[in-house]
């Protein structure tokens, strides 16, 4: 049997046509990039995130000496607030990396944490992976990893 997998997003190509909270979002995830630490693949990473509550927090990739020891910005974050705000859902993710034109999309990690994150926290998560002059949008996580790992 056949089966097929749509996936449907909106893109952006010009920041003005996104709404105000993604801008927003997508800021926070390029300050963040300013505190990453990618000494070795240059590859600055930051990411973004609004709770249920309104609250924004933000972290950076950490490369280390002992590869693969580092962390992705978006895992970071993630650990962070389902640590210290389990009962903040996040709302919205976004991801950002400089220097890069394109667009950031997450690794396969991070796209399966994504999802552990929705299950636990009973709710869909928003995604925006964006560039300097375009971003696209999910409106959860699944869509990015829709063969996920479950036990």
């Amino acid at each position: 049997m056949r089966k097929s997998i749509v996936c449907e997003y909106d893109h952006y190509t010009l920041p003005d046509e996104m709404p105000e909270e993604d801008r927003t979002l997508i800021d926070e995830a390029r300050k963040a990039t300013r505190h990453s630490h990618a000494p070795y693949s240059k590859f600055k990473v930051g990411a973004a995130a609004r709770l249920a509550s309104g609250r924004i927090l933000h972290a950076g990739n950490f490369e280390s000496e002992v590869y693969p020891a580092g962390l992705c910005a978006e895992r970071s974050l993630m650990f962070y607030i389902q640590s210290n705000y389990p009962d903040d859902p996040i709302r919205t993710l976004a991801i950002v990396s400089d220097p890069s034109p394109r667009e950031c999309y997450p690794c396969g990690q991070c796209r399966q944490v994504m999802v552990d994150v929705e299950r636990r926290q009973g709710s869909p998560m928003r995604v925006i992976m964006a560039g300097m002059t375009s971003a696209s949008v999910v409106d959860t996580a699944e869509k990015l990893l829709p063969f996920t790992f479950v036990l």
